[in-house]
């Protein structure tokens, strides 16, 4: 799917099929910058040679992007006016570091205490940082954004989509399987600067990249949601 051409159209399409591909949303100096900004994270950290680096929203590029007008427009679109970005993760797969990710839903968040709350469960710590299951309300007022630094197309484990599975809710590993049965996922290839809107509870895959080239993907999510006034998001 290629650029839309009006407001309408992107946002009949996200709400369809729960993700929306859009060309060209940061120019090739934008990334240029960006990905020196990172690479130097990535060198300056204890994981330089993991697949994939969190808590980015501390670096002063990733932060200048994430609430940049071209992508707080794309994202208020669908959110509504002031959204916040609450995240954001790299994930790099290399001929080194290559990885298949099964089907499933985006159903945590990352927070900076855990107190016990009705609907907010199970917890989990990722990277020393904790995460909670939040209602489904939550969730479905989140939007994540993934702009790709490199290409990616259909040899280099690009992300799929079963379309529509946003709209059935948090679904558990039966209902999983059976949307994966009956219905035909979608693969969702992008271009160096394009970016993939998806809805958290929107089913995605990837396969293993055989290509040897790097796939580099920015992940940002945003909410326009309130949690309880005792809970803080991680980095947002």
């Amino acid at each position: 799917m290629n650029m839309l051409s009006s407001t309408f159209q992107f946002s009949a399409c996200l709400q369809k099929n729960g993700y929306v591909l859009v060309d060209h949303v940061l120019p090739e100096s934008s990334l240029d910058e960006l990905i020196d900004a990172i690479e130097s994270v990535r060198m300056a950290s204890s994981s330089a040679s993991a697949p994939g680096l969190r808590q980015l929203l501390r670096c002063p590029a990733v932060r200048k992007v994430a609430e940049s007008p071209q992508i707080v427009e794309l994202v208020e679109t669908v959110l509504g006016a002031n959204p916040r970005v609450v995240r954001a993760i790299l994930f790099d797969k290399t001929p080194a570091s290559n990885w298949y990710v099964t089907w499933h839903q985006d159903l945590s968040i990352p927070l900076k205490q855990r107190l016990d709350l009705p609907g907010f469960g199970p917890w989990s710590i990722k990277e020393g940082i904790i995460h909670v299951q939040p209602p489904a309300a939550i969730l479905e007022q989140m939007l994540s954004v993934r702009v790709h630094l490199d290409d990616c197309l259909s040899d280099n484990g690009p992300i799929k989509f079963i379309p529509g599975s946003h709209k059935a809710g948090i679904l558990n590993p039966v209902n999983i399987a059976a949307w994966k049965e009956r219905h035909e996922p979608v693969l969702c290839a992008a271009r160096r600067g394009d970016a993939i809107l998806m809805r958290p509870l929107v089913l995605h895959s990837s396969s293993k990249s055989d290509s040897p080239q790097q796939r580099r993907v920015l992940h940002l999510e945003y909410a326009n949601a309130n949690l309880p006034d005792e809970l803080q998001w991680a980095e947002g």
